[in-house]
C-alpha cells in the first residue's frame, strides 16, 4: 500500500494505473475508520484493480468549530486497518494541499440541501461538494464508494456528478451497524458510556417508524410517534426526524405508489451529534 500526500502524487499514481488499463476505485473518508468504511474498501476491491482511500478531515464542511476540533484523527491506526482489506494507495493530504487558497466557488443544490442536514448545518453541502469535486479531479476514479448512512450526502453527490458530468459511477453500500443496531460512525467513539447505552434507541425508533410506514400510517402520525419516543429518553436531544421521498428528499404528506421513502433523523447524545436513516421500498 502506497502512502500519498500530494495531489500531484495521487494524479500520477492513478494516471499510471489508467494507462495500464486498470480500473480505479475511490473511497473518500475523514478517517477514524470502522467496519462501515472497511466494507466500502472491500466493495471497491471487488470491483476495481486499484483502490484509493482518502483520509482528510475537511474543514469546509464543518459549521461547528468545536466539532471539527474534536473529530477523531488516528491516521496511523487507520493505515493498519486498510492494507488487509485491499487498499492499494492511501491519500493523506494536508489542508493546504487540498486548499492552496480559500475556495470561493459556491454550490447550490436547491431543494436537496434545504432540508434535514442542509437546513441544520448551513454551508455543509457546499463544503462536501467542494472537497469531493477536488478528490474526483485528483484521482479520476472509475467508481466512488459512499455509505448509505449519509443518505442525503449521497443524493447530493449524485446530483454533483450528474451536473458536472464526472465520468464515474457512484456506488452506495448499506449501513453497517453494531450488534445493538447503532449505525457505525467515527463519532461513536466520543460517546460517554451512558450515552452509548441510550444510542441504540435511534435505530429502534427508525425501525418502529418503518413498520408504521409499511402499514400505511400517515406520515404526520409516524413522525409524531417517533419524535415522542426520542423525547422520552433524557440523554437524547432530537434535532430532526423526517419522512421524505428517497430521491427528492422532500418531506411527505402522503405516500406515493412505487416511490421509496427514507426516514432520516439527527440527534445529540451528550454533545455528540449522530445521524441515521432507513429506506422503505415503495
Amino acid at each position: 500500500m502506497q502512502i500519498l500526500t500530494t495531489a500531484a502524487g495521487l494524479q500520477a499514481y492513478t494516471e499510471q494505473a489508467r494507462q495500464a488499463g486498470k480500473s480505479v476505485g475511490l473511497v473518500p473518508t475523514m478517517g477514524a475508520l470502522h467496519a462501515g468504511h472497511l466494507q466500502l474498501v472491500q466493495a471497491a476491491r471487488a470491483d476495481c484493480d486499484e483502490v484509493i482511500v482518502t483520509l482528510f478531515v475537511n474543514p469546509t464542511q464543518f459549521n461547528n468549530a468545536e466539532d471539527f476540533r474534536l473529530y477523531p484523527r488516528v491516521p496511523e491506526a487507520d493505515a493498519v486497518l486498510l492494507e488487509p482489506v485491499g487498499c492499494t494507495a492511501l491519500f493523506v493530504p494536508s489542508v493546504p494541499e487540498v486548499y492552496p487558497q480559500p475556495a470561493v466557488l459556491r454550490f447550490d443544490f436547491g431543494s436537496l440541501e434545504q432540508v434535514m442536514e442542509g437546513a441544520h448545518r448551513p454551508g455543509h453541502f457546499n463544503g462536501v461538494a467542494t472537497v469531493v469535486s477536488k478528490l474526483f479531479h485528483f484521482a479520476r476514479p472509475h467508481r466512488a464508494y459512499f455509505g448509505q448512512k449519509d443518505w442525503q450526502q449521497v443524493t447530493v453527490i449524485r446530483q454533483l456528478v450528474a451536473d458536472l458530468s464526472f465520468d464515474l459511477e457512484v456506488v452506495t453500500c448499506p449501513t453497517i451497524r453494531e450488534p445493538d443496531g447503532l449505525a457505525m460512525s467515527s463519532r461513536n467513539r466520543r460517546l460517554a458510556p451512558e450515552a452509548r447505552a441510550a444510542a441504540p434507541l435511534l435505530h429502534q425508533v427508525l425501525e418502529a417508524a418503518a413498520a408504521e410506514v409499511r402499514q400505511g400510517v400517515p406520515p404526520s402520525q409516524v413522525k409524531a410517534s417517533a419524535e415522542a419516543a426520542l423525547r422520552r429518553e433524557p440523554l437524547i436531544t432530537p434535532e430532526y426526524f423526517e419522512i421524505a421521498d428517497a430521491q427528492t428528499l422532500q418531506p411527505l404528506a402522503d405516500y406515493a405508489a412505487d416511490r421509496d421513502v427514507v426516514l432520516c433523523l439527527a440527534a445529540h447524545l451528550g454533545g455528540v451529534r449522530l445521524i441515521d436513516n432507513l429506506v422503505v421500498a415503495g
